[in-house]
């Protein structure tokens, strides 16, 4: 802990979209404690649930939900969250309200809005974390990169978890040809640390993100595995008050896990197979991980990541309808993700808090 560093009050408020936005922040929140601040964490559904039990002694508020659903069918994918409109600008709206209240009321310094658009104030900086300047929408792109980037405009820096030059693990969608943002790239962000331990599992499921395609998954994959021959341990993400731990023939299934224990676990694993979402390929490139990756149907993100990893030689993909087990034969070929260095400095990165606005 830097004791000279006057201490601050900095909201920290992650998206509630799968558990990815609020996971990221876990190393983001330990290392403004670590630097003498005081963090205040908002956000809504299974990411609040699951930063109150990451840190239960920090305080906490509710944010609007943006009520994100996927669709059963992914090429509908864009036409539900268009149709979820309404709703989002609704939560947007009252975000803002929320915040012009909460930065008096508790005094607050500084803002950390991982993608919650409506979390910002003019009375103190405010930052923007994304790994998405440009927003893949298929042939839309250029008009969601575009209102994106207006909207990361109006925050006084924008942290993209990522490296600014090669290698790096987002390619397009982190990178921009003619950037006029307060772009500050801090490197890849991941909770997890890499450990020599004895394997357990030949196989690890870790599943996460908005229903009904994370249920979807599920149930296809409980099919899958009666076929693999093996150790499983298989991660739900259903984010409850207990933890449930059940034991099926080769398959140890849990509803979630704590951080420790899902590094641990992580370590003891294998082989992953997950989706493609960008939290997980952090966290797998860190620990230097073989996985197999079925990205979430119609999610242009997810699916841009998998094909750039697969096209590097890196990890291999299928879509979701077209997995069988007999997929996981191919991350042989593959040479699996490792560890980009990059050099964290989280006094320098939090000096945007600390200089006059």
């Amino acid at each position: 802990m830097n004791l000279n560093t006057p201490s601050k009050t900095i909201l920290v408020a992650p998206l509630n979209w799968g558990l990815g936005h609020a996971t990221r922040c876990i190393p983001i929140i330990k290392a403004l404690q670590d630097n003498n601040h005081i963090p205040i964490i908002a956000s809504d559904g299974i990411a609040l649930d699951l930063l109150k039990k990451e840190f239960p002694y920090l305080k906490f508020l509710e944010l609007p939900s943006y009520e994100i659903e996927y669709a059963k069918n992914g090429k509908y994918f864009k036409w539900k969250l268009l149709k979820n409109c309404p709703r989002m600008i609704e939560a947007i709206l009252e975000e803002k309200r929320l915040v012009k209240k909460w930065v008096k009321k508790h005094d607050i310094d500084g803002i950390i809005s991982d993608n919650r658009l409506g979390v910002f104030s003019k009375k103190v900086p405010s930052v923007f974390i994304t790994h998405q300047l440009n927003v893949m929408t298929g042939n839309t792109t250029w008009i969601t990169s575009l209102l994106h980037q207006n909207i990361i405009k109006k925050y006084t820096e924008c942290w993209v978890p990522d490296t600014i030059g090669s290698p790096n693990l987002a390619g397009e969608l982190s990178h921009l040809k003619n950037p006029d943002l307060n772009i500050k790239y801090i490197g890849p962000l991941s909770r997890m640390n890499p450990k020599k331990v004895e394997k357990k599992y030949d196989l690890m499921i870790i599943l996460s993100g908005p229903e009904p395609q994370r249920g979807l998954l599920e149930e296809k994959l409980k099919k899958e595995i009666s076929f693999y021959n093996g150790k499983i341990l298989f991660i739900k993400g259903i984010i409850e008050k207990e933890q449930v731990k059940e034991q099926r023939d080769h398959v140890t299934f849990y509803n979630f896990m704590h951080s420790r224990q899902l590094e641990q676990a992580l370590n003891e694993s294998n082989t992953i197979i997950c989706r493609s979402g960008y939290t997980s390929i952090m966290d797998l490139s860190k620990l230097n991980k073989k996985a197999f990756f079925i990205p979430t149907p119609g999610q242009y993100e997810q699916e841009y990541l998998a094909k750039k990893l697969k096209k590097e030689g890196l990890v291999p993909y299928i879509e979701q309808n077209l997995f069988t087990i007999k997929n996981l034969n191919e991350i042989d070929n593959y040479k699996g993700l490792s560890e980009i260095k990059s050099d964290l400095n989280w006094p320098e990165i939090f000096n945007v808090f600390l200089n006059e606005h």
